[in-house]
């Protein structure tokens, strides 16, 4: 497209004047002689380049240039022609006397244009000069027309001669500088207005905030900015908006007046007063929808929930709380880590901060979550539930509840007696009592404006909240039990090939079972049977242990041996359920679990939970752990390895008969029990027949190549002999155990590479032998490269023989067969040379 401009000459210059009719005076022919050396250059002008020059517009070729010189040319000789016509006398111009005599005639210029009416019918001139002498008389109506006419004609005539002398419009294409400066021009009116903007947003807001009630209108002015085009002004006027809500925001919900309160007369204060509040109610309100608007588009996500999660935190008492509850809710399994994050962080922050609301938030919030849990089928992330883990229950509200009662028929049981009294004390005790209740009076409305003010509920209020919020956790808890039930026997029934580390189909198993820990002293009793047989078909994936493992991983059915010890330990009087099942499975799950897979520390923690804490144990299932725990120490790294060493010092020590596996009798342990022998494949601990085996897997990992794990062992198998020398990491737990010697902790496994300067820390007496009291932290510094390099060789030497036994079995396998071949091939050619050989020898007979 072609952009029309206007194109302004330059202005005529002078007329050339010759030098003959230049009269130079003679001072300037003395002053140009005298300086001769500032005026030369005068001699050497170019008045051609210069007049090019002057006469040159930017961005016009020249024969636009030349045609626009040409129209001017034109105009200034009509203008020529048009001054020299012939000046004559009037027809009626009277003569003009002067004071001296002569007479002067009124002159006028002689029209050059042809008369427009050269057409017109002869006859007609003469009618109007004789109507303008006066001569021929017209009608009005006539002279009306005439008028029109003539007006019409002028018109014409002005609107034909109205030609531009020198601006005129002329097609220019545009050149890449043009468009330059017009993208600059453009940026630079941006900037200027985001600038204005923003100093507009900055002076309504201090307006604001210096005078709420006088600029309380600003809000709408800071509302109408919020919804430019600009992403950067739309964020600063949310963001701005967020800082004036917070400090204009009062400490109570604001209740519009009806309409009877309208119609009723106030004060001015209290008129005012209203307006202040609806604009603040009505402006907040358009202030949320606008945010509910924004934070479903991706570039304003971010900033409109910050805005909504920091006004729920900040105000959670205040108008309008449901539906930020429902937007926050409805994003705390949001795939946005950012918008997740700050959902949970929120809602955790109702959980703890139960002040600000008194606990409405709480069951509002809680309710919600229930909800989107069944509307999703249980398929959200982890950290929707795990926001449950910041609620806390009060055990004391119950005990408030009967003070209250006692008290109240304590004051009961008064009254009355002060009734049976007599009348002549009644009367002689009236004035005091009249005080005494005239100050239970005061109290009690000075009690009541503090628990408003304050917003703390009654204890029967706050009682019937809890029982809400726990109703409403537990069954989000159960729900999601029972979902894992259901899938998992269909998944088994169906033979999905999912392996034991997947944890996609069960997202929210693992905080409900950390939620059902920490809250099991709070399950009603009633539930408490059914909630122990869901566990142990968890544990065992629905009864069918083949399939169980391809259902659930091995930390998920250790999560659920665990909140059933928990559950039976915070209610052992009222509960009397047998956990040998889940002995059981702990038996069988020590075997099916993997380091990198599967999770250490829970491991660790059902260790601890249900071996070491557990204060009764058959010698035969003691045993059977032990042995289990032996053979598992070989096989995984050094954290796995010391928690289970721990747990199988703590079992040795508490049952004195299974110290006889450690020794080395020729038919096993001198305390076989009713089986007579030891079956490792056994999945029931009480069946293995574990007393009559040894602990031979002491003996390898006395030579392990991480020096706790060895100094363990030497405790171990020292214990027989020395009952009485504890060593300092029986005292840990295996939780503490499993951390100290993880090689993830920093300084926890370092090897030493300059063998000189270990052997000069022992001439100093530093101790660099290895005691079994010392803690991970100072023998970790003191380890000889060499021998670690010949303990993890010994180590892993069965390995490494497994695997080249494996490669020349597969030599061997490809050798043999192909000798078998070429054996059968030798046959089939003998076979079918004998039969030739006998017709040949028929034919030479």
């Amino acid at each position: 497209m072609r952009n029309k401009k206007k194109i302004i000459l330059p202005p005529q210059l002078p007329p050339d004047i010759s030098e003959d009719e230049i009269e130079v005076s003679d001072e300037d022919k003395a002053f140009v002689s005298e300086n001769k050396d500032y005026a030369g250059f005068l001699s050497t002008l170019d008045t051609t380049s210069i007049t090019k020059h002057v006469t040159r517009v930017a961005d016009v070729k020249e024969d636009t240039l030349e045609a626009l010189y040409e129209q001017r040319r034109k105009k200034s000789s009509q203008k020529e022609k048009e001054g020299s016509g012939i000046e004559v006398d009037p027809v009626d111009a009277l003569p003009i006397k002067d004071s001296s005599g002569n007479l002067h005639y009124l002159k006028a210029p002689k029209n050059s244009k042809p008369p427009e009416n050269d057409l017109e019918e002869p006859g007609q001139d003469d009618e109007d000069d004789a109507v303008d002498k006066g001569i021929v008389k017209l009608t009005k109506a006539e002279r009306r027309a005439k008028l029109k006419k003539l007006k019409k004609e002028a018109k014409k005539h002005g609107k034909d001669s109205a030609t531009p002398e020198v601006e005129v419009q002329v097609e220019v294409e545009p050149t890449p500088q043009a468009a330059v400066l017009d993208e600059v021009k453009k940026d630079l009116t941006a900037e200027e207005g985001f600038e204005s903007k923003k100093h507009k947003l900055a002076e309504l807001g201090i307006a604001l905030l210096a005078d709420p009630e006088a600029n309380i209108k600003s809000l709408k002015d800071m509302l109408q900015i919020c919804k430019d085009k600009d992403y950067a002004i739309v964020k600063l006027g949310l963001l701005s908006l967020l800082a004036v809500f917070k400090d204009l925001i009062p400490g109570y919900r604001i209740r519009l007046p009806t309409e009877k309160e309208l119609e009723m007369k106030v004060s001015k204060d209290v008129k005012k007063m209203r307006l202040y509040e609806s604009t603040l109610l009505n402006t907040y309100k358009a202030y949320l929808q606008r945010l509910a608007a924004l934070e479903k588009q991706p570039s304003f996500q971010h900033v409109a929930f910050r805005c909504i999660c920091t006004l729920l935190d900040a105000v959670p008492y205040f108008n309008f709380r449901e539906d930020l509850l429902g937007i926050v809710i409805k994003n705390i399994s949001s795939s946005d880590d950012v918008v997740r994050k700050l959902c949970c962080s929120t809602v955790r922050s109702l959980f703890t901060n139960e002040g600000k609301h008194g606990g409405e938030a709480t069951v509002e919030a809680v309710r919600l979550i229930a909800n989107y849990v069944k509307a999703r089928n249980c398929q959200l992330h982890p950290d929707s539930i795990e926001v449950f883990l910041s609620l806390s229950f009060y055990e004391d509200l119950g005990r408030a509840a009967k003070e209250d009662d006692k008290n109240k028929s304590k004051n009961k049981r008064g009254k009355k007696r002060k009734d049976h009294e007599d009348p002549r004390q009644k009367k002689e005790n009236d004035k005091k009592r009249s005080r005494q209740e005239q100050l239970l009076k005061t109290r009690e409305e000075v009690a009541a404006d503090y628990k408003a003010v304050a917003y703390t509920p009654d204890v029967m209020e706050r009682r019937r909240m809890q029982t809400e919020t726990l109703s409403a956790v537990f069954e989000t808890y159960f729900r999601i039990l029972k979902h894992t039930m259901q899938s998992s026997a269909v998944r088994s029934e169906a033979n999905l090939g999912v392996s034991t580390g997947a944890s996609e189909p069960y997202p929210l198993l693992a905080p409900c079972l950390q939620g059902l820990g920490k809250f099991s002293h709070l399950i009603d009793l009633d539930f408490m049977g059914d909630l122990i047989n869901s566990l142990r078909k968890l544990a065992s994936g629905g009864g069918d242990t083949d399939r169980s493992s391809k259902c659930l991983t091995v930390s998920e059915r250790l999560r659920c041996c665990i909140v059933a010890f928990r559950v039976m330990k915070s209610n052992l009087d009222a509960l009397n359920v047998d956990l040998q099942d889940f002995f059981v499975q702990l038996y069988n799950i020590i075997l099916e679990y993997r380091p990198g897979r599967d999770q250490g520390e829970v491991l660790a923690e059902a260790l601890k939970i249900m071996l070491c804490e557990d204060r009764q144990h058959d010698m035969q299932k003691a045993a059977a752990f032990v042995k289990r725990l032996a053979t598992f120490s070989l096989c995984f790294g050094s954290a796995e390895s010391m928690a289970a060493l721990v747990t199988l010092k703590h079992l040795l020590l508490k049952n004195v008969k299974c110290r006889n596996l450690l020794e080395n009798d020729a038919g096993g342990g001198s305390v076989s029990g009713l089986i007579a022998k030891y079956h490792p494949e056994a999945s029931d601990p009480n069946l293995s027949g574990a007393l009559a085996s040894v602990l031979w897997e002491l003996n390898l990992l006395s030579k392990h190549y991480h020096p706790g794990v060895s100094s363990m062992v030497s405790s171990i198998s020292s214990m027989n002999t020395a009952h009485s020398n504890q060593v300092y990491l029986s005292t840990i737990t295996p939780q503490q155990a499993f951390l100290d010697f993880s090689l993830e902790k920093p300084g926890s496994f370092k090897f030493q590479g300059d063998i000189r300067k270990s052997n000069n820390k022992r001439k100093r007496g530093t101790g660099s032998s290895i005691s079994t009291g010392m803690e991970p932290s100072e023998y970790t510094t003191s380890i000889d490269e060499d021998e670690v390099k010949k303990k993890l060789s010994a180590h892993f030497m069965v390995l490494r023989d497994i695997k080249e036994n494996q490669r020349l079995r597969a030599e061997l396998q490809s050798t043999t067969s192909s000798i078998e071949l070429y054996d059968g091939y030798k046959k089939q050619k003998k076979k079918a040379k004998k039969p030739q050989t006998k017709k040949i020898k028929i034919l030479t007979q």
